[in-house]
């Protein structure tokens, strides 16, 4: 039972640095940013998933993958909103 606990100090240990190393994300284009958070916060919810299952490390590793997957599919859907906004624009200013 003490190994466990140790695993999910560990595993929770890990996401909080990978929540403060998002701190440094002030340079990066939109597209990093939302791969980035995409990747901490699967890689933080398979960690705890995965402690809670019996292997943290397992569980980060396939969290971070689903998750960069995710925030790249959300980045995709921002850039397809902000290309139908400014299409709209365009088709606006057109129509003067």
């Amino acid at each position: 039972m003490r190994a466990r606990h140790r695993e999910i100090r560990a595993a929770t240990a890990a996401a909080l640095a990978l929540t403060l190393a998002l701190g440094g994300c002030a340079g990066m284009t939109d597209t990093q940013q939302r791969a980035v958070t995409g990747t901490a916060m699967g890689g933080a919810g398979g960690a705890a998933l995965g402690a809670i299952a019996g292997n943290a490390g397992m569980g980060a590793a396939i969290g971070a993958g689903v998750g960069l997957l995710g925030g790249l599919l959300v980045d995709q859907h921002e850039k397809s909103k902000a290309e139908a906004y400014d299409q709209g624009v365009r088709d606006g200013r057109s129509a003067r």
